[in-house]
C-alpha cells in the first residue's frame, strides 16, 4: 500500500493492523507529521485544518476514536489530543511516508566534508559527525572489522585471598586491568596456565569475536571443560566486559538529544548516555543489521532494549566491493523526521563507501 490523499471510506487491509479506512490513514499521516513538527498531542480541530477536509468535528473525533481502537494513536491525557503509538509510527514509516530526496548542493557539501579525511579511521569519525550535524541527533558508525582492536594477551596474577588481578592487552598495546573476586583461590601456577590457555586460543582475533566466543563457551555444557579452564573462561569474560567498546563504535552528537522534550529528563538522559558510553546494547542491535538489505528502522520498544523505548534508530550497512564493512545510523526520538533522516542515512553510507574505496 502506498501513501494516499484519497479520503473516502474504502477499507484497506493493513498488515498487522487489519482493515483501516483510507480516510483514517489520511488523518493518521497528518497527525504524525504534525506531531513530528510540534512534539505535542494533536487535537481534532488542528487535524481537520491540516487535512483540509470539510468534515464536522464529530466526524473527525469518530475517525480518531477508530485509530485509537486500532492501537495507532493514544491519548496521553483526557481531551488533550492524540499522539502516535509505536504501531502508528510503524504503519506511517512502512506505508505512508514520502521520503524527501537530498538536494544536490547538500549532497556536494556532505561529500566535501568526508573528503577532508585522509585515512579510514578519520573517515569513520567524519561520517558519525556528518550524520549528527545534518540530522541534529546522535550519529553512529561501526568501525570496519579490520580496523578494530585485537586480542593479544591475558594474564592473571594472584592477590590476597580469592582476589585475582586480570590484565588484558590488546593489539594496539592498550592495557585493561580488573580485580576479580573468584569463588575459590587459585595457585599462581594455575593462573599462569589459565592465561596461557586463553592467550593461545584467542591471540590475533577481533575483540568482539572473543567476547562472543566466551559467551558461547559458558553457554555450552560445563562437562566438556575441566574446572580450571571453566574458571579461566569466566574470569576472561569478566575482564572483557570491562574493556570499552570505543574501538568498535563511534558516536557523535549525543548532546543533541537533550533538545528533545521527551528525552530531556535527567533519568532518561543518564540511561541513554550510559548506553552510549558502554555501547554493548547498541552494538548488539547494529549487529542484527549486518545481514539486512537497505535501511532498517527500529521504533521504540522494537529495539528490544527498554532504555531505547522512547527512541528510534535508522540504520543501514556500508560496503566496499560488495563486502559489508559495518553499519551506520542515527539515534533520535520516536518523533524524528523520518522522511529527512532515512535518505541522509542512506546517502551517508554510499558516500562513506565511495571514500573508503578510493583509499
Amino acid at each position: 500500500m502506498n501513501a494516499t490523499t484519497r479520503t473516502n471510506d474504502t477499507q484497506v487491509d493493513v498488515k498487522g493492523v487489519g482493515l483501516v479506512s483510507e480516510r483514517a490513514l489520511h488523518f493518521l499521516k497528518a497527525l504524525i507529521e504534525r506531531h513530528i513538527r510540534d512534539g505535542q498531542p494533536v487535537g481534532s480541530r488542528t487535524l481537520a485544518k491540516d487535512t483540509g477536509l470539510d468534515l464536522s468535528p464529530a466526524t473527525v473525533r469518530n475517525v480518531m476514536s477508530d485509530l485509537e481502537e486500532l492501537g495507532l494513536v493514544s491519548s496521553p491525557h483526557t481531551s488533550a489530543g492524540r499522539v502516535p503509538t509505536v504501531s502508528g509510527y510503524r504503519l506511517f514509516v512502512d506505508s505512508l511516508l514520502t521520503v524527501l530526496p537530498i538536494q544536490q548542493n547538500e549532497l556536494e557539501a556532505m561529500r566535501f566534508d568526508l573528503a577532508q579525511s585522509d585515512d579510514s579511521r578519520a573517515l569513520i569519525e567524519a561520517a558519525s559527525r556528518l550524520l549528527s550535524g545534518v540530522t541534529q541527533m546522535a550519529g553512529m558508525v561501526m568501525v570496519p572489522r579490520h580496523e578494530r582492536d585485537h586480542f593479544r594477551q591475558i594474564e592473571f596474577l594472584p592477590l590476597s585471598g580469592t582476589r585475582v588481578l586480570a590484565i588484558l592487552v590488546t593489539g594496539e598495546g592498550e592495557v585493561h586491568n580488573r580485580v576479580i573476586q573468584v569463588e575459590d583461590s587459585c595457585s599462581p601456577a594455575q593462573l599462569v596456565e589459565a592465561g596461557n590457555y586463553l592467550t593461545k586460543m584467542f591471540t590475533g582475533q577481533d575483540m568482539s569475536d572473543v567476547r562472543r566466543k566466551l559467551v558461547e563457551d559458558l553457554k555450552r555444557t560445563h562437562r566438556s571443560m575441566d574446572e580450571l579452564m571453566l574458571r579461566a573462561v569466566q574470569m576472561a569474560q569478566r575482564v572483557m566486559e570491562s574493556a570499552e567498546h570505543k574501538d568498535e563504535l563511534l558516536i557523535a552528537g549525543q548532546t543533541n538529544l537533550m533538545g528533545f522534550q521527551e528525552l530531556a529528563s535527567i533519568e532518561r538522559l543518564k540511561s541513554l548516555f550510559d548506553a552510549f558510553s558502554e555501547k554493548r546494547q547498541i552494538l548488539d542491535l547494529l549487529d542484527r543489521c549486518i545481514a539486512a538489505e537497505g535501511v532498517q528502522i527500529f521504533i521504540g520498544h522494537e529495539s528490544g532494549y527498554e532504555l531505547l523505548d522512547e527512541c528510534s534508530l535508522v540504520t543501514t550497512t556500508y560496503r566496499v566491493d560488495n563486502q559489508v564493512l559495518g553499519v551506520l545510523g542515527v539515534i533520535g526520538p520516536t518523533r524524528m523526521n523520518y522522511q529527512r533522516v532515512i535518505p541522509v542515512v542512506d546517502v551517508t553510507a554510499r558516500l562513506l563507501a565511495a571514500a573508503l574505496r578510493q583509499q
